[in-house]
């Protein structure tokens, strides 16, 4: 399937979707890769770890340009373009891959397919604020939702001096296929609201924002 969306959002970001039903040797073939590319790409023990890269890689390229590279912060493994074009955040599970780029803009997002029982961790992400409903028929959603959204702002803020449990809180709404959500960053640091877009389709949950 390759390329699903490539969608400019707003000005000067994009958010791109890719579902993997490709082989690494085909995957290998569609991207451009360096030396360091490759040391890292065989770095990677699991061959499914070593597809999702490559698909990252691929659909970067679609987005931006065939030269576009990825680089890691030593210390944080924060992603970064190594030509300073964007600012990009990435996001995958399973057989999809998610990237948003931001000119001039923070960005973050995160994709999660909704196979776990996710009210067994629920205690752990969800905090005194957060309001959950309690229709059994959409639950599940709105607490994937909420997990997405303190992921995608989690990687906005780079993680730094920032709890994720108690320092994100997501507003109250209610769960639909898809719609706007804010999420508010609160500590001694810092205090932002941002408006944070969410869809649900094909058992995925995906949460995006820019800043």
């Amino acid at each position: 399937m390759g390329l699903v969306i490539n969608l400019e959002i707003e000005d000067g970001c994009k958010i791109g979707l890719w579902e993997i039903t490709e082989d690494f040797e085909t995957l290998f073939g569609m991207t451009c890769l360096n030396d360091e590319d490759i040391r890292r790409l065989n770095s990677f023990k699991s061959l499914n770890r070593k597809i999702e890269s490559l698909s990252v890689r691929a659909l970067l390229q679609q987005m931006s340009h065939p030269g576009a590279r990825i680089v890691y912060h030593k210390n944080t493994n924060k992603p970064f373009l190594d030509d300073g074009s964007y600012n990009i955040s990435i996001s995958h599970s399973h057989k999809y891959t998610s990237i948003i780029l931001g000119k001039n803009k923070l960005v973050g997002v995160d994709l999660e397919l909704m196979s776990h029982k996710i009210e067994l961790v629920a205690h752990k992400f969800i905090n005194e604020l957060d309001v959950i409903t309690l229709n059994p028929q959409t639950r599940r959603a709105h607490l994937y939702i909420h997990w997405c959204a303190k992921e995608a702002l989690y990687k906005i803020c780079d993680k730094i001096d920032l709890n994720f449990q108690d320092d994100i809180t997501i507003k109250p709404f209610e769960v639909d296929t898809e719609g706007y959500i804010t999420g508010i960053v609160h500590n001694n640091f810092r205090h932002e609201e941002y408006r944070m877009h969410y869809q649900l389709e094909n058992n995925y949950a995906w949460v995006y924002c820019t800043k």
